[in-house]
């Protein structure tokens, strides 16, 4: 599984690299506006500082409603860096925009995806990813992973190349199940990448090993 980091936040995005992990960023307008608020950068140098630190693709979503603007941020967003990647909603006006910008050999990634169907049909409009967000259906007392599972019987029945980005991720067993479904990716916050090392058996395990190397040193 490849695993993206959902932030914009450039300090985050340095210590998640550091680990040797990152596949990909994703970004959109809230994490954007957020960081250009912390940082006083604009919002295209944030995007380009990030493109510099992550190889893979970095996700930056427009913000038009109608397709030609979409294509048009898409083609203006795109100058940035060759790894950026645009992310467009599920709508008539996204699939329209979206066939137009993967033809101009820019990657999109398809947004706010709550159903099969809006899955299929992103997937048929040559979205080179879709987002289902699991985080926000599991608060309406909707199973989330099970939309990520149902995606990915349907894209293998009929071998779509569009990858499923688990999106909304809230905790570390949100990745596990991810994971076991075989997802092709998860993009995680920073809080829920630093959790996912943690075990207390792992820190009582190295607590006593150093109780006994100390004891071993002292002699």
């Amino acid at each position: 599984m490849k695993f993206f980091i959902d932030t914009a936040n450039l300090d985050e995005i340095k210590q998640a690299s550091e680990l040797g992990l990152l596949d990909g960023v994703t970004t959109n307008p809230t994490l954007l506006s957020r960081e250009v608020e912390r940082t006083g950068m604009k919002p295209n140098d944030v995007l380009k500082k990030i493109c510099e630190m992550v190889n893979g693709p970095i996700s930056a979503e427009v913000v038009s409603l109608e397709s030609d603007g979409m294509v048009k941020e898409a083609e203006k967003l795109s100058e940035i860096a060759k790894n950026i990647c645009i992310k467009v909603p599920i709508t008539k006006e996204g699939i329209k925009a979206t066939r137009k910008i993967v033809d101009k050999g820019i990657m999109v990634n398809m947004t706010l995806i709550f159903s099969v169907n809006q899955a299929l049909l992103a997937a048929k409009a040559g979205a080179t990813f879709i987002s289902p967000f699991i985080g926000r259906l599991d608060d309406i007392a909707h199973i989330g992973m099970d939309l990520v599972e149902d995606i990915m019987v349907v894209f293998e029945n009929y071998n779509f190349s569009t990858e499923v980005i688990v999106a909304s991720i809230r905790h570390p067993l949100h990745v596990v199940e991810a994971a076991l479904i075989g997802a092709d990716i998860s993009t995680i916050p920073f809080t829920v990448i630093d959790k996912m090392f943690k075990h207390p058996l792992t820190d009582i395990g190295i607590e006593r090993f150093l109780a006994d190397w100390k004891k071993v040193q002292n002699k």
